[in-house]
């Protein structure tokens, strides 16, 4: 009898942790929780097929994988260890975070908003730390996510849906450019102004970084290691550039080499973000995939692809709707302008902010709240700013 009430006693408890546990993962989780939720209402929509997969940004999600791989690896042999120490040289703080923001700015127009906020959000966090600045860090690298998305828009292949509407257009690289330069310079202006606000009266602030003793040393056993992590990651780099058909292979090849050099690296990638990625790609593509949307869309997006994509883009973010629109628009630097101002606006208006609220919540569990609030007031701030100018641009002077 003891026994019975014994085990009814441990199940009362496992059922009242419960609603325990799955709060927990909606406050660890939400961007995941949305995703799936938002991925499996779409196959009610457009019920699975194997179009659907073959729909799915698989290019997208390879090079995630091997970005995310090799920066646990770059972390793991303490490779960003130059970079800590010259920024950790920088003693005031707007200049210092000057510095970061526009590393974020010039680097995502080579290796794509993702991956610089990748390698430069984990660098700013570890110098405010050590600096005692911690108060600082959600702003700062809020304004890094608006720098790598509004840095990234000047190339052809700084953001996933540039690379997209480039190929998918035909317009070539240099006229690409000089439409995308205007916002771009813009941006650029607004973003030392952002900076030097959050200073205001203090701008002599000292960063408080005195001891490097955070950014390690390198160990000499360690030096293959570092060598191959990064020839590593100039092999991802030149797959993104050359826009080779062999990524598929490359990110295998990634795989196998992580697994040689040290197999624990590949537990340490963070698959919840690929996952969440993988969930909102199943989402736009069953959409996409109805045919009376399609027809609705056919009907609507022409004449709107600027005010189209910043909307659909904060319900599928901007990746997946550019896949989405771009078959409807005619105008398709308002459909450029738009997506790529579309991720000031929410944290799903581009999938590069959801990096950045992964990388940050990692490192400070059961913030993710704060983090919405302050990157919703400061983003949506500087959308008010770029929004007026960027629709009369691609209004007056239209990109076909």
């Amino acid at each position: 009898m003891d026994k019975i009430d014994h085990r009814e006693t441990k199940e009362d408890a496992d059922r009242q942790r419960l609603p325990a546990r799955a709060a927990a993962l909606v406050r660890k989780e939400p961007m995941l929780l949305l995703s799936a939720a938002a991925a499996v209402a779409s196959l009610f929509i457009t019920p699975p097929s194997a179009r659907l997969l073959s729909d799915i940004d698989w290019h997208t999600l390879a090079t995630l994988f091997m970005m995310l791989t090799v920066l646990e690896g770059f972390k793991s042999e303490n490779i960003f260890r130059p970079l800590l120490r010259l920024a950790g040289g920088i003693r005031s703080m707007a200049a210092l975070s000057l510095f970061l923001v526009f590393s974020v700015f010039f680097s995502s127009m080579f290796v794509t908003n993702d991956v610089s906020l990748i390698i430069f959000v984990p660098l700013t966090i570890m110098l405010f730390r050590a600096g005692g600045r911690e108060r600082y860090i959600l702003p700062v690298i809020t304004m890094e996510n608006i720098a790598a998305v509004r840095g990234s828009l000047l190339t052809p292949f700084g953001s996933p849906q540039n690379l997209f509407i480039y190929g998918q257009s035909g317009v070539p690289a240099l006229r690409f450019m000089r439409y995308m330069l205007p916002l771009w310079l813009m941006s650029a202006a607004l973003l030392v102004g952002f900076v030097l606000a959050l200073y205001r009266g203090n701008l002599g602030m000292r960063s408080g970084v005195r001891d490097m003793s955070f950014a390690g040393e390198w160990a000499a056993e360690g030096r293959l290691r570092r060598a191959a992590y990064l020839t590593i990651f100039a092999v991802v780099l030149w797959t993104i550039v050359s826009r080779t058909s062999l990524w598929g292979f490359v990110a295998v090849g990634v795989a196998v080499a992580v697994l040689i050099i040290d197999r624990k690296i590949l537990l340490r990638t963070d698959y919840v973000l690929l996952l969440t990625f993988l969930c909102f790609f199943v989402f736009s593509s069953s959409i996409a995939s109805n045919p009376a949307i399609s027809a609705f869309l056919r009907r609507s997006v022409s004449g709107s692809e600027y005010l189209w994509s910043i909307l659909l883009s904060q319900v599928i973010s901007n990746v997946p709707a550019s896949i989405v629109l771009y078959p409807f628009a005619d105008n398709v630097g308002a459909l450029l302008y738009g997506l790529d101002s579309a991720g000031l606006c929410s944290l799903i208006g581009s999938l590069a902010s959801v990096i950045n609220y992964r990388i940050y919540v990692r490192e400070y569990p059961g913030n993710g709240g704060r983090f919405l609030r302050v990157f919703t007031l400061i983003s949506l701030l500087f959308f008010a700013l770029v929004a007026l100018p960027g629709y009369y641009i691609s209004a007056r002077f239209p990109l076909r």
